[in-house]
């Protein structure tokens, strides 16, 4: 997610890793675990700390291990899909916060199946 919203390929994070594209495939998709090192390689190259990876990660203080909520992983899932990235950094640059407001009353509104008055 972090990548792309840099607008950077999987190559050009490859070559800055020293690693094949292949490679950065295999770690955005979970095949390939990565190790602390590396992680703090690729947190360097995308302009993030370590702990940025770790946000929405499930919990391991409830009982039985997991505590991870069902609208988290909805909205990881979301952002993680073409369309979820390009409204989030659409609408993350919008600055007045009046037109994001109303923008979040205008979907609100289509989600639910009516009109909003958005005036």
């Amino acid at each position: 997610m972090r990548r792309i919203l840099l607008g950077l390929s999987q190559e050009k994070l490859g070559e800055a890793l020293g690693v094949t594209f292949q490679q950065v495939q295999k770690y955005e998709k979970g095949a390939n675990r990565i190790g602390a090192g590396r992680l703090q390689d690729i947190a360097k190259v995308l302009e993030a700390p370590p702990s940025f990876f770790f946000q929405d990660a499930p919990s391991t203080s409830a009982p039985g291990g997991l505590a991870e909520s069902g609208s988290a992983e909805f909205v990881v899932n979301f952002l993680s899909t073409v369309e979820g990235l390009q409204l989030n950094k659409a609408f993350a640059s919008i600055k007045d916060p009046k037109v994001r407001r109303r923008l979040v009353d205008l979907v609100v509104a289509i989600a639910a199946g009516g009109v909003a008055d958005l005036t």
